[in-house]
């Protein structure tokens, strides 16, 4: 990992990632810290796993939970070269617009919006003063890609996430400060490999069976799979790395080629 290292870059840089104890959030923190970064993480439950300097547990849908990781980072990491917005995902119930009231709407906004708009406004200022800093902010093909019954909020909310993080890079990049888009497809992470089992044993099919479910659902995956969380990670550790230092203000998809469109 060492020729990776000197490759990007990523040595002794201080790194906060939200949401890294499952999934890609995960798979980022393993990357960031065999590269040699400091890596702070955060969610709302610490595993066994990670020692207690290394993670902050809060709750980041609110505006105290924001407070608490940013008080955090600045405390354990001094100052925040790179953050890494991995919180997202969704709740709301099955059953189209109508299932959505006000409370599951401003649910969703909290997560996948509110959440990283909050931490920037905590954060970037201290990257605005060293003129030097990236922000990548974890969309989803699902902003073009919205299942009406099931996503209508969660899209929403990942779509609102992206045009702010356009106008961010727009106002920021000129100060020094990298913003940069990641917009993953299906990911196979532990929460999709249950859904993929428990659609298929509603069929009577096998786990292979349940995720071709969930691909036909998505109207096909041209690669025919879901991607990995490593890989994942792998797009977001290169967007974050020196070797990455013209790019600002870009969406970069990882989705097995989804999206059917230009």
């Amino acid at each position: 990992m060492s020729h990776a290292n000197d490759f990007l870059g990523l040595g002794g840089k201080r790194v906060l990632i939200t949401a890294g104890t499952k999934g890609a959030g995960r798979a980022c923190v393993e990357l960031f810290r065999q590269l040699g970064a400091q890596v702070l993480t955060t969610a709302r439950t610490k595993p066994d796993e990670l020692q207690d300097e290394e993670f902050v547990a809060a709750d980041l849908t609110t505006i105290e939970g924001v407070a608490d990781v940013a008080g955090a980072a600045r405390e354990r990491l001094g100052v925040v070269d790179v953050v890494v917005h991995m919180l997202g995902g969704s709740s709301a119930p099955g059953g189209g617009f109508a299932a959505l009231d006000d409370a599951e709407w401003s649910r969703e906004l909290q997560q996948n919006l509110f959440a990283a708009v909050r931490l920037d406004r905590e954060l970037l200022p201290d990257m605005i003063a060293r003129e030097a800093g990236v922000v990548i902010h974890v969309t989803s093909i699902q902003r073009l890609l919205p299942l009406p019954e099931s996503t209508t909020a969660y899209a929403a909310a990942k779509a609102a996430l992206s045009t702010y993080s356009k106008a961010l890079s727009k106002e920021v990049s000129p100060k020094g400060v990298r913003v940069v888009r990641v917009s993953p497809g299906w990911i196979e992470t532990e929460a999709s490999v249950r859904l993929a089992q428990r659609l298929a044993d509603q069929v009577g099919g096998d786990y292979e069976t349940g995720k071709r479910m969930i691909m036909d659902g998505l109207g096909g995956i041209p690669l025919g799979r879901p991607a990995k969380p490593e890989e994942v990670a792998n797009l977001i550790a290169f967007l974050a790395s020196d070797r990455a230092a013209s790019i600002t203000g870009t969406e970069y998809t990882i989705d097995g080629g989804t999206v059917p469109t230009v």
